[in-house]
């Protein structure tokens, strides 16, 4: 049993709580409020006590077992700022992170994580919600580290870069240090995937993987509110055509011995997504195909959530 409990808001699909748990960290609360993200978290972790909340409308003295907790975790929707983009969700998104960031005075963690876009953490467009964060914790005695970690230098066979806020307490933060790259090579798509692409006999499993030979592009979950399942914008889809893959769709299921068009024809499953985006094949995930690939799309890959973890424990403990 770790000696070491956290907090996870905007849970997902689980990304950065297993994580974290790989880290040897506890949950004591996950809060989500999609149900098909719930529904993920208890069909793989039974024991886990995940709430069905917005965290708009979550108060934490009705749950006393968020306090003091020593680490209040939140990989939540991207932000964007209101000089790029004019649309509902984006007044949402920041009203979720400046949620995460008030929840530090009630819970009172040791230390606050919180991913989201790059930008955040140095884009001029983003100083006015940098400076309301650093007026709410650095008061409550908290130092805030800013970094930008891609996934792909942590095993994620996707270049996925992640703004990063690590924010403890002022007597763990000197011993902080973010975490450095734990792969020498990149992990290729086709190495990811070889043994995927072969599970039900296909032929050219191999030369396929053999050409897939670069890290995936950034996944994305799309909007909730419109279109189905696919790998991304325009530009995206031709990284992907360059690696064999069809990036308009996804696939009900691996090619077999019977497939024999062209490899760029090939499209992945979700499930494939879940292995670029570094889960486990153990981690299942519910809903239809479009919920659960949007599921992947939108969550924060294990290998990075460990690695950040790790990073946090060794400054709280020392």
């Amino acid at each position: 049993m770790s000696d070491l409990r956290f907090v996870d808001v905007c849970a997902g699909a689980g990304g950065l709580a297993l994580g974290l748990e790989q880290a040897g960290y506890s949950p004591v609360l996950l809060l989500d409020a999609k149900a098909v993200a719930c529904e993920t978290l208890r069909m793989n972790r039974p024991g886990w006590n995940v709430l069905e909340m917005d965290l708009l409308d979550f108060v934490p003295d009705e749950y006393p077992e968020t306090y003091d907790v020593d680490l209040l975790s939140a990989g939540l929707p991207r932000v964007r700022s209101s000089a790029t983009a004019a649309r509902p969700e984006t007044e949402e998104e920041q009203r979720l992170l400046e949620a995460a960031v008030l929840l530090a005075h009630s819970v009172q963690p040791r230390g606050l994580l919180i991913e989201n876009v790059p930008g955040l953490v140095d884009a001029p467009e983003f100083e006015p919600l940098r400076d309301f964060i650093r007026k709410e914790l650095e008061h409550l005695g908290y130092r805030l580290h800013w970094f930008v970690l891609n996934a792909a230098d942590f095993g994620v066979p996707q270049d996925r870069k992640q703004g990063v806020l690590v924010a403890l307490k002022e007597r763990y933060s000197d011993a902080f240090r973010p975490p450095r790259r734990t792969v020498a090579k990149y992990v290729s798509v086709g190495r990811a995937l070889r043994d995927s692409m072969a599970a039900r006999g296909w032929r050219d499993a191999d030369t396929w993987a053999a050409q897939a030979n670069g890290v995936a592009p950034t996944l994305v979950g799309g909007s909730d509110n419109r279109g189905g399942a696919d790998l991304g914008p325009t530009g995206t889809k031709k990284a992907w055509a360059r690696m064999g893959v069809n990036g308009g769709a996804l696939a009900d299921e691996v090619p077999g011995p019977e497939f024999d068009g062209r490899p760029d024809m090939i499209k992945l499953t979700d499930a494939q997504a879940a292995l670029l985006q570094g889960f486990p094949a153990t981690w299942r995930f519910a809903g239809r195909k479009t919920a659960r690939y949007r599921q992947i799309g939108h969550a924060s890959p294990p290998p990075v959530g460990r690695a950040l973890g790790s990073a946090i424990a060794e400054a709280v403990r020392a």
